[in-house]
C-alpha cells in the first residue's frame, strides 16, 4: 500500500443514515469530510475509494485557499497604509497595486512592467489580484519601500536624478535597473558614483543636422576640468564644433519631440540666444549616463562658482530652459503692468525680454506664489523657466494649460 494510502482511512460509515443515502467518511491528516457517492458503499472498491477521498483533498484545499486569500489581501492593504509604502518605490506614484515580491517593496503598475523584465531579481504580483501565499506575505511585512530604500538607495549621489511618474520611460527604466539589476547605490566602492567618476565622459551620439533633420554620428566630450561639453563633426584633430559651458546648458528628455525613445535636447546659450541639440544613443543605459554626467559636471561648477551655498541640490535644473540674464535686459517681476487687461485673473507674473513683455496671470495668490518659487529663478545666472516636459513638478504647479498669457493690450501670447 502507498505512502497517501496509508496515511488516509477510507471507511464506509456505519450509520443508518449514512448507508440509505451512500456517504463516504474521508478521515486523513487534513481532512474529515462526507461525499455523497453513486453505489452503495458495500460495492465500491478502493481505487474507486481512493478517487473519492482525493476530491474531498481537493474541495477542502480549495475552501482554505479562498480563505487565506482574503485574508492575506486585508494584510497586503494594511501594510500599504505603513509609512513609505503608499507610494510606488521607484517614481513616488500614491496607492501602488502592485509588489515585488522579491524585493519586498509595493510599485505601480507602470514600474511593474520593468520589474517584470527582470526575473532574476524581481517578481511581481497583484496585490488585489494575485494569489499570495503566507510565507510571501510574511515577507512584505519584514521589508516594506524604507527597509528596501535604505537598501538599494544608500549611496545615490546627490546629482543623480531620482525619476518621477510624469518622466519619460527610459529614465524610470534605467533607474529601476541601476538600483535592482546592477546595484550601483548599496555603497558598493567599486561601482562608480563619485562625481568624479560620473563627470567627465566621452563617446558617439547621433546628432540631429540643422539642414534635413538627419542623424549623424558625431563624438562629445563632456569635461570636469572646464566644465565644458565639446562636439566634433569630423576628425578630432580639426578642433570642436561647438563648446557649450555647462553654466549655460541644461539637459532634458524629449523623446517625442525627437523622435526616439532616448532622445535628450541639449539647451545652451550662444550669443545671447537659446540654442538645441537634439541627440539620442542606441543604448538607453548610456543616454541616461551621459543626463546624468551632465547633472554631475553642473552641480560640480556651482559648488566651485557658489562655495558659501549650503543647498546646492535646489539649484540644479530639473527640466528647465535658459531665457536670459539681466544683463541682457531680462527680467521677472511679481506683478501685472498697469493697463493689462483681458483676463478675470487679477494675479500674476511678468516676464520681461529685450523686445517685449510677457504677462501670465493665475487663479490667486497662492499659485502666484508657486509660479514664483518654482517656475522662475532670477540669480546670477539670469531667469530660468520650466515650461517645457520633462521634471516640471505638475503636482505642485498645476496645469501649465490653466495659466493664460497676455500682452500689454490683452491679446493671448504664447513663448
Amino acid at each position: 500500500m502507498s505512502t497517501t494510502a496509508r496515511r488516509l482511512i477510507v471507511k464506509a460509515a456505519l450509520t443508518a443514515r449514512e448507508r440509505v443515502r451512500h456517504l463516504l467518511r474521508f478521515i486523513g491528516p487534513r481532512v474529515n469530510a462526507l461525499l455523497p457517492v453513486s453505489l452503495p458503499v458495500s460495492c465500491l472498491t478502493f481505487p474507486a475509494c481512493l478517487a473519492y477521498s482525493v476530491s474531498a483533498c481537493t474541495a477542502e484545499r480549495r475552501y482554505r485557499g479562498m480563505a487565506d486569500r482574503d485574508r492575506n489581501k486585508k494584510v497586503l492593504l494594511e501594510l500599504l497604509k505603513m509609512p513609505g509604502n503608499g507610494r510606488c518605490a521607484d517614481c513616488q506614484t500614491a496607492d501602488p497595486d502592485w509588489a515585488s515580491y522579491r524585493l519586498g517593496i509595493f510599485i505601480c503598475l507602470n514600474c511593474s512592467g520593468t520589474h517584470r523584465n527582470l526575473p532574476e531579481v524581481s517578481r511581481v504580483k497583484s496585490i488585489r489580484l494575485d494569489f499570495w501565499d503566507d510565507d510571501l506575505v510574511e515577507y512584505m511585512k519584514c521589508i516594506g519601500n524604507n527597509a528596501a530604500k535604505a537598501i538599494y538607495e544608500k549611496d545615490v549621489p546627490i546629482f543623480y536624478y531620482r525619476p518621477k511618474s510624469s518622466d519619460c520611460v527610459v529614465l524610470k527604466e534605467q533607474w529601476i535597473r541601476a538600483k535592482y539589476e546592477r546595484r550601483e547605490f548599496t555603497g558598493d566602492k567599486s561601482q562608480p558614483q563619485s562625481i568624479s567618476n560620473y563627470g567627465s565622459h566621452q563617446g558617439f551620439l547621433w546628432k540631429r543636422g540643422k539642414e534635413n533633420s538627419q542623424f549623424l554620428r558625431r563624438k562629445f566630450i563632456l569635461s570636469m576640468d572646464d566644465y565644458t561639453l565639446k562636439y566634433y563633426n569630423k576628425e578630432e584633430s580639426k578642433g570642436p564644433k561647438a563648446v557649450i559651458f555647462v553654466k549655460d546648458l541644461n539637459a532634458l528628455f524629449q523623446p517625442e519631440k525627437i523622435g526616439h525613445n532616448h532622445g535628450l535636447q541639449l539647451t545652451f546659450l550662444k550669443d545671447e540666444h537659446t540654442r538645441n541639440i537634439f541627440v539620442y544613443h542606441e543604448e538607453a543605459k548610456e543616454i541616461v549616463h551621459w543626463y546624468n554626467a551632465i547633472r554631475a559636471v553642473r552641480f560640480s561648477y556651482l559648488k566651485t562658482a557658489f562655495p558659501t551655498a549650503t543647498d546646492l541640490e535646489d539649484a540644479t535644473e530639473k527640466g528647465s530652459v535658459f531665457i536670459g540674464s539681466k544683463e541682457h535686459g531680462y527680467d521677472v517681476t511679481n506683478s501685472l503692468p498697469k493697463g493689462a487687461r483681458g483676463n478675470k485673473w487679477k494675479c500674476g507674473i511678468t516676464v520681461v525680454t529685450p523686445d517685449r513683455k510677457f504677462v501670465f496671470t493665475c487663479e490667486n495668490e497662492r499659485e502666484l506664489r508657486e509660479w514664483i518659487e518654482f517656475e522662475c529663478y532670477i540669480g546670477c545666472t539670469g531667469i530660468l523657466t520650466r515650461m517645457e516636459t520633462g521634471s516640471l513638478p505638475l503636482e505642485q504647479l498645476g496645469n501649465p494649460a490653466d495659466y493664460t498669457s497676455y500682452d500689454q493690450q490683452g491679446a493671448p501670447l504664447c513663448l
